[in-house]
């Protein structure tokens, strides 16, 4: 029985209760470590390698020039995966160890995201706003062992670079080459 008003219909009191007491009642067993990128993203793109489900876009990004970037569930797994051995085979990184990612929002800021989650690394987002004295008061209070930053931004850092120690690993994105910085591109 449900009573309409403005042409929706709405659940009664007792019916929201007698539901919420539903979900409430089922206990479903929690594992003790989730991760998103290989319990759910790689379970999607498992469906897709066995054509349950169809090759839809997984990650789909779009700039002002109109270019595009479609991947698939199997494409952004297989990339969030060397991206993730990159963080730690290349870079050094452990799980625990902290990132800060001070890009615009292009396709690797989520891709670098997902590897984060997949390798255990934490991720640590920054504006591409941010000033010098901005980056280092965050290497600073966060203690990142690793930056990834824009071609436009990585003078910025370069600037400060030398006051943080505890800063090991330098990730370029762009399309220029840097000393000293390593080119996510290339890599990937």
């Amino acid at each position: 029985p449900c009573r309409s008003f403005h042409g929706y219909n709405r659940l009664l009191t007792s019916q929201i209760t007698s539901y919420y007491e539903s979900i409430h009642q089922y206990k479903k067993e929690l594992p003790e470590y989730f991760n998103f990128a290989s319990d759910v993203l790689d379970q999607w793109s498992q469906l897709e390698k066995d054509g349950r489900r169809p090759a839809n876009p997984a990650f789909w990004w779009v700039n002002e020039e109109g270019e595009e970037v479609k991947w698939s569930f199997e494409e952004l797994g297989f990339l969030s995966r060397k991206a993730a051995n990159i963080l730690s085979k290349t870079c050094g990184l452990q799980r625990g160890d902290r990132v800060i990612t001070v890009l615009p929002r292009v396709p690797e800021w989520w891709l670098l995201k997902v590897a984060c989650i997949r390798a255990g690394i934490v991720f640590i987002p920054g504006t591409s706003q941010l000033t010098a004295k901005d980056i280092s008061y965050r290497l600073q209070a966060s203690k990142a062992k690793c930056i990834i930053t824009s071609d436009t931004l990585a003078p910025a850092v370069d600037s400060i670079v030398s006051q943080r120690q505890l800063l090991t690993r330098k990730l370029i994105v762009g399309k220029g080459k840097r000393d000293g910085w390593l080119d996510l591109k290339e890599l990937l």
